[in-house]
């Protein structure tokens, strides 16, 4: 069983430390005790589904970020990620994210976003991050800091830490590759 829990462990590790938490005041956070959390981080124990809710709310991120992926052959976990083994969330309709990163334990990771026909950003969003975004395909119109865009196929775009927003008006479907630093994922 710790194999199969050993990414996650070390995801939630990796993430309470970005966000500058010790052991001690996540543990506190959920309701739980530092030996316990202290298992989970080193892959002994297995958290519940409660657990990992717990974690990912205190952490900022979506529980199924904290969902291992289909894991590949021993000698690729770390390295590769293969298409049908990416970690995929859908915050709301009209948008697909996939983790291309092999994990959260880096200080950025890249995630793939599949932005459909008619969608947008249900709110503005600032985040403590530093953000390089590369569109594959599709366009989108953007507002940056209080600044509108329109990038297409092949254009990018940074955000630091600045109020953002999105959309989608066209009639065919955007992807964009997304560069993110510290990872919110």
């Amino acid at each position: 069983m710790q194999e199969t829990y050993s990414q996650v462990s070390k995801d939630i590790r990796s993430l309470r430390k970005l966000r500058g938490l010790s052991l001690t005041s996540l543990a506190q956070k959920i309701n739980r005790s530092v030996g316990w959390l202290s298992q989970i981080e080193r892959g002994i124990s297995r958290p519940s589904l409660d657990d990992l809710k717990a974690i990912s709310q205190t952490l900022d991120i979506p529980v199924s970020m904290l969902f291992d992926n289909i894991p590949g052959p021993e000698i690729e976990r770390g390295y590769i990620v293969r298409k049908k083994n990416r970690r995929t969330y859908s915050p709301f309709e009209g948008l697909v994210e996939e983790l291309i990163s092999p994990d959260l334990t880096d200080n950025f990771e890249v995630v793939l976003s599949i932005h459909e026909a008619g969608a947008s950003l249900p709110e503005t969003k600032i985040r403590q991050t530093q953000e390089v975004v590369y569109l594959i395909s599709g366009r989108l119109d953007l507002v940056i800091a209080g600044r509108a865009f329109k990038v297409s196929a092949g254009d990018s775009f940074r955000i630091r830490g600045e109020a953002f927003t999105w959309s989608n008006p066209y009639e065919r479907q955007a992807t964009a590759l997304w560069i993110v630093s510290p990872p919110i994922y």
